[in-house]
């Protein structure tokens, strides 16, 4: 699945209660984190709900991401990143609109400032991760 899909079938769903279910089920689909790597040194700071997160680069130089949060509705924003910037080289993600994306589905407007503060956290910490590797 690619963001495109996921915004499309954000526009479909009616109302934000059936957003957030859609969001639960992004989330529900990624694999969980053994424990071993829910480390401080894989926390992602700002996040009200824990949130672990482990960057890497693959053999051909696009970024690899392993992430899992607690809290349902976080661990959906982790694999809305995930599909966002998982697999993009660093140029790609430098050229990526993620603020636009937050608008297009609407979360700008829906979520509570606290879960927006740690969507941006996780964003920085992927910026961060790839301004060093470059």
């Amino acid at each position: 699945m690619n963001i495109g899909e996921i915004v499309d079938n954000f526009s479909l769903l009616e109302d934000w209660e059936e957003r957030y279910r859609y969001l639960i089920d992004l989330g529900g689909s990624l694999p969980l984190l053994p424990e071993e790597v829910k480390t401080e040194e894989n926390k992602v700071r700002g996040c009200m709900s824990q949130v672990w997160m482990i960057l890497g680069w693959d053999e051909k130089g696009r970024l690899s991401i392993r992430a899992e949060s607690d809290a349902k509705i976080v661990q959906g924003l982790v694999a809305i990143l995930c599909t966002v910037f998982q697999g993009k080289t660093a140029e790609e993600i430098r050229s990526i609109d993620i603020e636009g994306i937050f608008k297009k589905l609407g979360l700008d407007q829906h979520l509570s400032p606290n879960r927006r503060n740690g969507f941006f956290a996780m964003v920085e910490r992927i910026r961060s991760f790839t301004a060093q590797c470059t």
